[in-house]
C-alpha cells in the first residue's frame, strides 16, 4: 500500500519515487485539469465552499434545478435528480422500491453496494450467464412487481455487459430496472451519454439509472436518471429531505465546462486508440473496446511494473479478504510518451 500527501495526475509521487500513473476512476482527469479547477474556484466565490441546507428548504437555489435540466437535456433523460453522492443516490432508490413493496428483487453478480439492501445482495459471477436464468425467473415468478438491480459494466474485469434481455420482459409484470452507470457516465456511450444512449426499454419497464459523478466528470456527488413520477417521488422522500446536497460551487463548474469534458474525452480515446493499437499483445488483457480498463490474472505484472517505475492498479476488492484484481487504467491526463512507456514496460 503506497500512502500518498497530494492526488495523482499522469504521474504519482510515493515511497520518495516518482512514477507513471495508469490507475484510479478519474478517466477525463477532471481532478487535475486546470480550466476545470478554475471553474470550481470561480463557483466557491459565488456559492461559497459548501451548502448544508436541505434541499427542500423554504429558501432554494437554483442552480440545483438547472443542473438537472441540463443532465436531463445532455444525458437523454426525462427527468434527474442529484444528490451528495452516487452511494446516496443508489440508496435513496432502494429505499424507494422498499417503500413501494416491491415483491422481489433480483441482483445480478457484482452490483454496486451502492445498490444493496444488505451485504447478502452481493454475489460474484458472470453477467451474461446470469441474464438468462434472471429473465426466464422473471417470466416464472408469480410476483407482479418486480425490481432488477445491475451495473452497465464491469470496470473491475473490463466487462460490457449485454441488454438484449430487456426486450424480452413479459409484459404482465410491472418491473423496475436500476442501473448503475458510474464507472460509464462520461465515458460510454453516444458523446460520452453512457448506458442511457444504448437502451429501449418496454412500456412496461421503469428504468432509473443511477452514478457517481465524481469518476469521468469530477464532481463529488451523484444522479439519478428517470421518469418524472420517479423523480418527483423521490423528492418527496424524508430520505431526500433529510440529506445535504452537492456542493453548488462544483454544479456551477459543471454546467460551463461542456467543452473541457468534450477535449477530455476525445484525448481519453485518441490514448486507448494508441495503447492498443502499439500493444501487440494486448490479448493478454481482458479489455472492452474503446474502454479505458485492462483487467489481467497477472498479479506479478503490478510488481514487475513497479520496477519499471510504472504503478497500476492491484489491490484486493470488495474487501481485503477477497481476490486480487490487477488492471491498467488509462485516462486523459496520459502523454503519447506515458503511452510509449507503458508499452515498453509491458513488452520488456
Amino acid at each position: 500500500m503506497h500512502k500518498l500527501d497530494a492526488i495523482p495526475g499522469r504521474t504519482v509521487k510515493t515511497d520518495g519515487n516518482e512514477y507513471l500513473y495508469f490507475s484510479g476512476t478519474s478517466y477525463l482527469g477532471m481532478g487535475c485539469n486546470e480550466a476545470f479547477s478554475e471553474l470550481i474556484t470561480e463557483g466557491i466565490k459565488k456559492y461559497g465552499n459548501n451548502y448544508s441546507s436541505s434541499r427542500i428548504s423554504n429558501l432554494q437555489l437554483k442552480i440545483f434545478e438547472e443542473a438537472e435540466e441540463y443532465l436531463c437535456h445532455n444525458f437523454g433523460s426525462e427527468a434527474a435528480l442529484t444528490m451528495s453522492s452516487g452511494y446516496m443516490a443508489g440508496q435513496i432508490v432502494v429505499q424507494m422500491l422498499l417503500a413501494k413493496q416491491i415483491h422481489e428483487f433480483i441482483y445480478a453478480p457484482g452490483t454496486h453496494p451502492a445498490l444493496w439492501r444488505t451485504s447478502e445482495d452481493f454475489f460474484a459471477g458472470n453477467h451474461n450467464a446470469w441474464a438468462e436464468r434472471a429473465l426466464q425467473g422473471v417470466i416464472d415468478s408469480r410476483a407482479k412487481k418486480l425490481a432488477i438491480l445491475c451495473n452497465a459494466l464491469d470496470p473491475l474485469y473490463a466487462e460490457k455487459h449485454a441488454f438484449d434481455w430487456i426486450s424480452e420482459l413479459p409484459h404482465d409484470k410491472e418491473v423496475v430496472l436500476v442501473i448503475d452507470d458510474s464507472h460509464g457516465l462520461g465515458v460510454t456511450g453516444q458523446n460520452g451519454r453512457g448506458v442511457l444512449s444504448e437502451l429501449k426499454v418496454p412500456e412496461n419497464v421503469t428504468l432509473i439509472v443511477v452514478s457517481s459523478l465524481g469518476k469521468a466528470l469530477g464532481i463529488p456527488g451523484g444522479v439519478i436518471f428517470s421518469t418524472s413520477a420517479v423523480i418527483g417521488a423521490l423528492k418527496k422522500s424524508a430520505f431526500f429531505g433529510g440529506s445535504s446536497p452537492i456542493a453548488p460551487a462544483y454544479l456551477f463548474a459543471f454546467l460551463r465546462a461542456g467543452t473541457i469534458y468534450q477535449k477530455a474525452r476525445e484525448k481519453l480515446l485518441k490514448n486507448v486508440s494508441m495503447f492498443s493499437l502499439n500493444m501487440n499483445n494486448v490479448e493478454q488483457f481482458r479489455f472492452i473496446p474503446g474502454y479505458p480498463v485492462y483487467y489481467t490474472k497477472n498479479r506479478a505484472l503490478a510488481e514487475k511494473l513497479l520496477e519499471k517505475e510504472i504503478l497500476i492498479s492491484s489491490f484486493p476488492y470488495p474487501t481485503v479478504d477477497d481476490d486480487w484484481v490487477t488492471r491498467i487504467i488509462i485516462s486523459s491526463l496520459h502523454t503519447a510518451s506515458d503511452i510509449e512507456a507503458l508499452v515498453a514496460g509491458l513488452k520488456s
